[in-house]
Formats: C-alpha cells, structure tokens, sequence
C-alpha cells in the first residue's frame, strides 16, 4: 500500500525537549524575583511508562546557582525534601534546610555548599503520577509563603502541560513509525494519526519537536499516495501539484478524518469561519467542488494519507 514507513524513517523524541521545558519553568520561578535559586529534575528510563512507580529522579537542570553540587544528584523516594514530595506527590517547604526535622537529612552536603537554608520543593504530575520536582530556594531561613509557593506550582503546571503534549506526540510519533499496509480498518486509523499529529504540531513551542511531528506527517501522506491514487472519484484533469498552506493542510486533514467544520474549528483551536475560509481556498487550489473531492484530491498528490 504505497511506501512503507520503516521503523528508520522517524527519530524518536528524546530528553532534550524535556530538558528545554525544564529550564523554561525553572526561569520562570526565578524571574518572579522570589525564588531566586531553582533547580530540579524529571523521573526517567527503566522501562517502564515515564513516572510509574517512581522510585528516584536525578537533578538535572540548575537556574541561580553558585555551584554544581546539586547537579546529578540522585534523589530517592521518601529521602529529603523532594524525595517526600516524589513520594507524596504534594508541595513541602522548609525554613532551614540543615535543622528541619520533617525531612531525612541525606543530601545536607550538597544543600550546604550551596548554600541553601529555604526550601520548597513541589511535584510535576501527569495523569496522576510524579514525573519530577521543581525545587526553589533562598539563602536566608525566611518562611516561605504562599507566593513563592503559587510560583513554582505555576511553573510545575506548566512543565505538566508540556509533558503531556511529549507524551502524545511520542505515541503519535511511535504509531506512525509503521503503519499498517494491508487492514483498510487499521489504515484509516494511520490517517486518524495523521490528523492528530498536525493539530498537535500546530500547539508545539519546541521546533525540533514540531519538525519531527510535521516530517512525520509527510511519511504518512507519502504512504497513503499509492492507495489514494485507486479511488474511483473522478476529478478534472492532470494539475501540478497544489501548493496548500499548512492551515489549509491542517484543516483538510481534520475534514478527511469526518470532522465537522465546527470539529475541525475546535481540534485546531480556529473560529469555524476560519476554518471555512482555509477548506475554500484548499479546494479551490486543488480544483474540487465538494470536500471529499478535495481530499481525494490530496490523497492523489500525497498530501493526505
């Protein structure tokens, strides 16, 4: 059924975009000018789903520090300050680090060189389980209070928020790697996933991300060109091939997979008259009279799965 999509053909997300979120929230912490030292780190590997049955994150990234004593540092379930909020999956604060008697005291060493006396720690969580800890600190034993706390959960809510996107676009990613050549059924969910990765490509701050999600895209299309080109609508005859906007594609797509144009206004986040003006102009281009023209159209042309 057309070009195959090897299992070579697609790069898998890697920890980088994690990484770039995370030093994103933790910036933000600190320019709110209350917690003026942030650092923190994201539950990864073993196999297992990211956060499930967490057992220990590694402190990655570091913003307003003074050295590197808590880079790497390998924090366990229930240990410290972020260990009982891994565990708890709740918010903790401390106004002395070195004396507080509600923590466990393994990490002192690295909390006291750089000099840290305040500190809370609050949990990341996507769909209910930790996938890592914010932390944010001062210098000074000074109670930290509501503010610099509703920072760093805005921060945390953030990176949840961005993770969630990851986790989609790694399972889009992972179904698109190979779709299926044979099951009808099963190809029309290839072009479900198709729709899904560019409306989600559309809501992607990280360009690498949203490279690989669009590059993706481009595979599918390019494997459904074969099977579309057997359809028995008819359409005026040969045209070069049409150049469509990647709204217009975005929303050409959405309309392939049975939406509505009020559908298709809420997937990609457009008013309905939007997403009218774009299906024109997409059909006009690809001289259709009728929206199923158009994406057998497309589909000719290798723009649609």
């Amino acid at each position: 059924m057309g070009a195959e999509v090897g299992r070579g053909d697609v790069v898998q997300v890697d920890g980088q975009g994690d990484a770039v979120e995370l030093r994103a929230a933790l910036l933000r912490m600190r320019r709110s000018g209350l917690l003026p030292v942030a650092f923190g780190g994201l539950v990864t590997g073993g196999g297992l789903p990211p956060g499930y049955g967490a057992r220990q994150f590694r402190i990655s990234e570091l913003s307003g520090t003074g050295t590197e004593s808590l880079r790497g540092l390998t924090i366990t379930s229930g240990n410290g300050l972020g260990g009982k909020t891994l565990a708890l999956g709740r918010p903790y604060a401390v106004t002395d680090y070195r004396s507080s008697r509600a923590i466990s005291h393994e990490y002192d060493a690295a909390v006291a060189s750089e000099g840290l006396r305040s500190v809370l720690a609050v949990p990341v969580v996507v769909q209910r389980r930790v996938r890592g800890v914010l932390y944010g600190a001062l210098r000074q034993p000074f109670v930290l209070g509501e503010r610099p706390l509703n920072v760093a959960l805005d921060a945390a809510r953030e990176l949840e928020q961005a993770l969630v996107v990851r986790d989609e676009a790694q399972r889009l990613l992972s179904f698109a790697q190979a779709p299926p050549t044979a099951d009808p059924r099963a190809w029309e969910e290839v072009r479900e996933a198709h729709t899904e990765l560019r409306a989600l490509a559309a809501r992607v701050p990280d360009a690498h991300l949203r490279h690989e999600l669009l590059s993706a895209c481009a595979k599918l299309a390019a494997a459904g060109a074969a099977p579309a080109a057997s359809a028995t609508l008819p359409l005026p005859g040969p045209r070069p091939a049409p150049q469509l906007t990647p709204r217009e594609l975005d929303v050409l797509s959405a309309v392939a997979s049975g939406a509505t144009n009020a559908a298709a206004a809420a997937r990609l986040r457009l008013r309905p008259e939007t997403v009218k003006s774009y299906l024109r102009a997409a059909m006009r281009k690809l001289g259709a009279h009728t929206r199923l023209e158009a994406v057998v159209a497309a589909r000719r042309a290798g723009l649609l799965p």
